[in-house]
């Protein structure tokens, strides 16, 4: 069995998630699809993921590929969480996750309508839920495209309100709109157009699928064919890793997990010790690419690509990530984590190295910080979860 250390997985971040200059991607589509997919939950990341990747790029040309060429999509995926996918690969996504998303959450949006009264069994609340989500189909498709607030207006069930928690301090009674919008564009009916504002605001234009993508997100891909092509693409992106890296990852099961990686032919390899997993023909080592160092926002999808982060995280985590796992801000240097970074309100990015990384790397990130600054130009990223360090370099 062929051993890839830890070394080797390092070198291997610098040219396939183009994070070193010689490595990086022509465009966002690149960048992305050297990721498999870049994060969303926060809009800022996808942005400031892009930037990381691509040189010279800026918001306009992120923007440009989303919501003109409409080749990247805003959708729902892995782990029941939006990313940002290439458009042509978004019905692998689709079939491979989004899919069974769907159908687990018609069942638990059915059983707090129930709960909330709206409807006195499951099989009422499933009538009503599906009337709901015609009538709101049938609204946004008379208008183009539409923010949840006027669907709400042309349909008025969609301000009926659920009883989440009762009983409990953290009880709510949220309206049921983003819950039927999350439905429908969890079985790609609708999709997640220009956002409301700035490109760091979270609220969007909604947009029938068809009319956004006449192709819609819908194949002829099975759930197994599309789980195959996904873990492909991931092993390709982030191998080697283990079957636990990929089921996390993606959300699966335990058994999807081990069939996709027989249906792409895995190789098993050994990462000190661990079992881990490359595509056939890839356990050979990457080539070498010249000293880089990288700032990476909130949940760019390098940090989050691997249950087990220990071979470039360190002795960092309490201070990087927050209680539910989600990372902050992050500096890298060939291909580990050194050190953070945030901003003050005057809006330059500060910093902080949490290992010595002798005195060239220090005066790259130096110049990372700079360049970072300049980027920005006076706009403040505050990421939606916040991290202990994140939260110290961005006091003042």
């Amino acid at each position: 069995m062929v051993r890839i250390g830890i070394e080797e997985r390092r070198r291997r971040l610098g040219r396939r998630h183009r994070l070193a200059t010689s490595c990086q991607a022509a465009d966002p589509v690149e960048a992305a699809a050297s990721m498999v997919v870049l994060h969303a939950t926060d809009p800022a990341t996808v942005h400031l993921s892009a930037a990381a990747r691509v040189p010279g790029s800026d918001v306009a040309l992120t923007e440009r590929a989303l919501y003109d060429d409409r080749t990247l999509i805003r959708m729902l995926g892995m782990r029941r969480t939006v990313f940002v996918v290439p458009t042509s690969f978004a019905p692998v996504v689709q079939a491979a996750c989004t899919d069974d998303i769907a159908v687990k959450q018609r069942k638990l949006l059915v059983k707090h309508l129930v709960e909330a009264g709206i409807a006195g069994d499951a099989d009422a609340a499933g009538q009503w839920l599906r009337a709901v989500e015609e009538s709101t189909a049938t609204a946004l498709s008379l208008r183009g495209s539409a923010t949840a607030q006027e669907l709400a207006q042309d349909e008025p069930r969609l301000r009926s309100r659920l009883a989440m928690a009762e009983g409990k301090s953290y009880a709510a009674q949220p309206y049921v709109t983003s819950r039927v919008l999350f439905q429908l564009a969890a079985e790609g009916r609708i999709v997640r157009g220009r956002p409301l504002g700035t490109w760091l605001s979270s609220q969007h234009q909604w947009s029938p699928a068809q009319k956004w993508l006449p192709s819609g997100l819908s194949s002829d891909l099975t759930a197994d064919d599309a789980r195959t092509a996904l873990a492909r693409a991931w092993l390709q992106s982030f191998g080697p890793g283990t079957t636990a890296d990929l089921q996390w990852w993606t959300g699966w099961t335990l058994g999807q997990t081990r069939k996709a990686l027989v249906a792409v032919d895995a190789v098993e390899v050994d990462l000190d010790g661990t079992p881990g997993y490359v595509l056939p023909g890839d356990e050979a080592p990457e080539a070498e690419v010249e000293p880089w160092v990288a700032f990476l926002p909130a949940l760019d999808p390098t940090p989050m690509g691997w249950k087990d982060r220990g071979w470039y995280l360190g002795e960092h985590k309490a201070r990087l990530f927050d209680t539910t796992g989600n990372i902050g801000p992050t500096i890298w240097a060939d291909g580990r984590i050194v050190g953070a970074w945030g901003q003050p309100e005057s809006g330059e990015v500060r910093y902080q190295l949490l290992e010595d990384v002798g005195r060239e790397t220090a005066a790259a990130i130096e110049d990372h910080a700079a360049r970072w600054t300049s980027w920005l130009a006076g706009v403040r990223i505050t990421p939606r979860f916040r991290t202990p360090l994140e939260r110290i370099l961005s006091q003042g």
